[in-house]
This record gives C-alpha cells, sequence and structure tokens, in this order.
C-alpha cells in the first residue's frame, strides 16, 4: 500500500505538534532577544539536527539553506547562518528548552489521554495501579579537552541526565541535565520530590541515602532499591518462601550512620533472578512489609525499562556528537533530543505503529522533506505493496535474437 499525499512536509507536520505561540511565550519568559533568527527558527533548526541526523553546524545549516522555501512555510522559520546558530546555541537561556519540553509533553496528553499506555516496559507487572517511577542516570560522553565545566575523572568530560521515568507511560516525568561529576544520590531527593503519597519510585543502589529513604517513607512513598553488599542488620523476622525467593527478611539497620538516619524495620528479599539469560542472586530492600515478595522483585526488574529508553535515546538521536561545547548548548541539544523523542513516541502511539522506535526515526529521517501524510505513512510502512501488473506484449516474449516462429520448437 502507497501513502496518501499531503500539502505539508514531513518536518511540518512534525512541527505543527508543537502548540502554536509557545515558543515566543517562554522566550520572553526567560528573557531571550532575537534579530538574525528567530526563537522558533532556532528550535526548528535543532530539531531537523535530531531528525536529520545532522553531523555538524554545517550541515545543519546547508541543508536548511537548501530547503528553504519548504522550511518557511513551517511558521515562518528561517534557515540559520552558521555563526548565529552557533551563538544561539551557546548563549540563549536554556531553561527554554527545558520549559518547551514540559509544555510540549503536557500538551500531548491533553490531545490523547492514553498516550504512553502501549505496553513499552514489557517487564512492568501489571496489577499495580498506582503510579510506578523509575530513577536513574545516562552519562553522556563529551570531548575533554574543550569542556572544562564537565570534567570527569582524569581525561573525560562528561554531561548526565538524571530521569524520573513513569513506567506504564514509558514517558519522563521530571529530568536533571548537569555535569556528571556529583555523585547519584546527591540528585536523590530532587529527584523524588514530586512523587506524591502511596506512588512507587524504584531506583538502583547508587542513589541509597539512608536518610533520604527515610524522607521518603514518611511522606507515604513505597520504594524498592537494591542493598548494598556492605550494608550491616539485625533480622528481626524470617517469612516463609517459595518458587525462586530464596529468603524474606524484616530487619533493622544498625550500622553506626544508618541506624541513626533510619530506625523503622525494612524489607529485605533475596531471589534468583535472570539477568541476560543467566540466573543472578539479587537483594531487593524496600520499605513496604505487605506486598509478596515475588512483587519486590518484579517492581524492581520492571526499573530496567529505564535503561531500555537510555538506549533508544542514545542510539537514535542526536546524543554523541555536539554542536556546541560550553554548558550551554550542551543542554539545548540534551532537551531538544528528548522533546524529540516524545514527537516520535506520540506520532507512533497515535498511528499505532506496530515497528521499533529505531525504525520509526529512520524512516522520518528519510522522508523529512518528502510529502506525504505522516499518519497514513506510518499505517502503511510495512505492509505489501500490490504486486505489479505486466501487460503482455507478444513481440516482446521472445529472446533477443531467436525468431518467434521457431522459439521453442526442436531444431532439424
Amino acid at each position: 500500500m502507497k501513502p496518501n499525499k499531503s500539502n505539508l512536509s514531513t518536518l511540518k507536520q512534525i512541527c505543527q505538534l508543537i502548540p502554536p505561540h509557545i515558543v515566543n511565550k517562554l522566550a520572553k519568559k526567560h528573557g531571550i532577544k532575537t534579530r538574525k533568527l528567530s526563537s522558533w527558527s532556532h528550535v526548528v533548526s535543532l530539531l531537523y539536527t535530531q531528525l536529520s541526523h545532522a553531523l555538524s553546524l554545517n550541515d545543519v545549516c546547508d541543508g536548511l539553506h537548501y530547503h528553504s522555501s519548504s522550511l518557511f512555510q513551517i511558521r515562518g522559520a528561517t534557515a540559520p547562518k552558521r555563526n548565529t546558530f552557533s551563538n544561539a546555541n551557546r548563549t540563549r537561556n536554556a531553561a527554554m528548552a527545558e520549559d518547551l519540553f514540559w509544555e510540549v509533553l503536557k500538551s500531548l496528553q491533553s490531545q490523547l489521554p492514553s498516550f504512553g499506555l502501549d505496553k513499552q516496559n514489557s517487564n512492568f507487572p501489571q496489577r499495580f495501579k498506582r503510579a510506578v517511577y523509575a530513577v536513574d542516570s545516562t552519562t553522556i560522553q563529551l570531548v575533554a579537552h574543550c569542556l572544562d565545566w564537565a570534567k570527569h575523572r582524569r581525561r573525560k568530560a562528561a554531561a548526565k541526565c538524571h530521569m524520573q521515568l513513569n513506567l506504564q507511560t514509558f514517558l519522563p516525568s521530571y529530568a536533571i541535565v548537569k555535569e556528571a561529576n556529583t555523585h547519584d544520590s546527591t540528585e536523590a531527593k530532587e529527584m523524588c520530590a514530586n512523587i506524591k503519597d502511596g506512588e512507587i519510585v524504584v531506583f538502583d543502589k547508587a542513589y541509597v541515602d539512608f536518610r533520604h529513604l527515610y524522607h521518603l517513607d514518611s511522606r507515604g512513598v513505597n520504594w524498592v532499591t537494591r542493598s548494598k553488599d556492605n550494608m550491616v542488620y539485625d533480622i528481626i523476622e524470617e517469612r516463609p518462601t517459595k518458587g525462586n525467593i530464596i529468603s524474606d527478611q524484616i530487619i533493622k539497620l544498625n550500622g553506626i550512620n544508618t541506624e541513626k538516619h533510619y530506625s523503622q524495620n525494612l524489607r529485605l528479599v533475596t531471589a534468583n533472578i535472570e539477568v541476560d539469560g543467566k540466573m543472578k542472586v539479587l537483594m531487593f530492600l524496600t520499605n513496604n512489609l505487605q506486598w509478596a515478595p515475588s512483587s519486590i522483585a518484579s517492581i524492581y526488574q520492571s526499573r530496567w525499562g529505564i535503561e531500555v529508553f537510555f538506549k533508544q535515546l542514545k542510539q537514535n538521536l542526536k546524543l554523541a556528537d555536539f554542536l556546541g561545547h560550553n554548558k550551554n548548548a550542551i543542554q539545548w541539544q540534551v532537551w531538544t533530543a528528548l522533546l524529540t523523542y516524545v514527537l516520535l513516541r506520540f506520532l507512533a502511539f497515535r498511528s499505532q505503529w506496530p515497528h521499533s522506535f529505531s525504525r520509526i526515526t529512520t524512516l522520518i529521517r528519510g522522508v523529512l522533506w518528502s510529502y506525504f501524510d505522516l499518519s497514513s505513512l506510518l499505517k502503511t510502512c510495512g505492509t505489501a505493496s500490490d504486486p505489479p501488473k505486466i501487460k503482455a506484449v507478444p513481440d516482446q516474449a521472445y529472446l533477443p535474437n531467436f525468431d518467434k516462429a521457431f522459439y521453442g520448437t526442436a531444431c532439424v
């Protein structure tokens, strides 16, 4: 099947998902003044960078200049000059890009309240009705010799994206983009500040800070994590086990500092869990004393979905090569990568896209300036076309240099 034609380019159809006037409103809020490159043109240029996988400033500017007439149809966007584009990335407040991401995500969710409920995370235990969030971070490698603000270890530079991901919708709920030289546990309090009473948060042991965990418990938040190897505790109660559960214990911390920071009883579940095709013994720590031990293991396993999310971002969007080297430019590019991700996820959800996220990014890249109806394109992608119709022409049914009078007959 062939997709329907459209009067709008693919890039324009994607950009139209951003509510009108929201960019100018945010630019005014953050005090961004423009002369040569409007805030809207700046945002469109960065979206084009992500969708086309442009390698450099010249790639972006040349590609947009070549399609300047189609670009102007996108609410009057214009192609930037190299130095102007570089200066905008370097000096315009990246907090605008962050606000734009959350405003667009809010708009998409209001258009389709069920957006994201398409079982992206196959590990998620569907029996939980309360919101379940995973908190984790990913390191984005940068060029060490020119990024003093992001020094990470001796000869490396890196930024870090801390993410709170809703595991039911597989969409971000909160994020921080900053330098990578701070430990994850220092960001734990801010990353969990918006989680409500009765909701569930799951994170790896890098985020374990017992003062913070006690604060979550006092707010009524259920949390699940891995126990640290050096954790010191007393066993208060042994509970019966079955299946892959090795032990289910009620414990009390008795370390010098941990006992002071967390005085309540905790739950320690040890289980055999399949990891990469091999069985491993993992120990899970939680403040919930009522759940079945298998549920605790299942909740932690669902956390691995955030690693799939990071892989989708880093393998399919522009987060390996950067258009600028200062902190502001890096943040603009990371936030527009996240914006591109939710726009493509929305298109996939609306069109009931059955294929992988990497395939939709590849498809969009190939038809960015084509005039296909996006919904029709996504619905017909991967479907078989009608077989070609062959018109019978008798004079063309014989091989060259063979007389048709004798073709197929025995020679004498």
